[in-house]
């Protein structure tokens, strides 16, 4: 797929300084890239600000919505939000993320609703597994399993070849 316009979302609490020279690097390649920065917040109010931010600086449709860690779990709410706005998704990419879970109902947990539509994911996914994650979690080994089961394709960046080339290979196969 050929995309519009790229949205780096990272995790929250985290900044958008944490793509480190990705936006620029796929920049290089020619791509349109917009990486929101959210600070302070977390579940809807990420996604609110997020799609704030993006509204504000007119991306060029089909977006694809590019995740890293706790960031995962919000693409659907953030697709919902673009596609109500009349943005068309183009597909979602996981980079060394949490993968969305079905909506839980245990009424002895707290939890927070976040937005998701059910038709979700109504564009192609994929999942990008980088070196330098390789010894974070087993919880990404988990995740990059589950998206092969998912039939997402995937791929393990292997330096050196640059993160950005591995991430712009895999949204062309979206």
């Amino acid at each position: 797929m050929t995309p519009g316009t790229l949205v780096l979302l990272h995790a929250p609490g985290a900044t958008a300084a944490s793509w480190g020279d990705l936006p620029e690097m796929l920049r290089s390649y020619g791509l349109d890239v917009v990486a929101p920065d959210v600070p302070d917040d977390a579940g809807p109010r990420y996604i609110a600000r997020v799609s704030l931010t993006i509204t504000a600086t007119d991306p060029v449709p089909p977006l694809v919505l590019v995740a890293h860690g706790a960031a995962g779990p919000l693409l659907p709410g953030v697709g919902l939000a673009q596609r109500a706005a009349h943005r068309p998704v183009g597909g979602y990419v996981f980079v060394d993320a949490d993968l969305p879970r079905p909506a839980r109902h245990d009424h002895d947990a707290p939890q927070e609703d976040l937005p998701t539509a059910p038709d979700w994911p109504e564009a192609p996914c994929g999942y990008l597994r980088t070196h330098s994650d390789r010894s974070a979690s087993p919880k990404h080994d988990q995740a990059i399993r589950e998206a092969r089961l998912r039939g997402w394709p995937t791929t393990e960046h292997e330096p050196p070849t640059a993160a950005a080339q591995s991430l712009s290979e895999l949204i062309a196969r979206l």
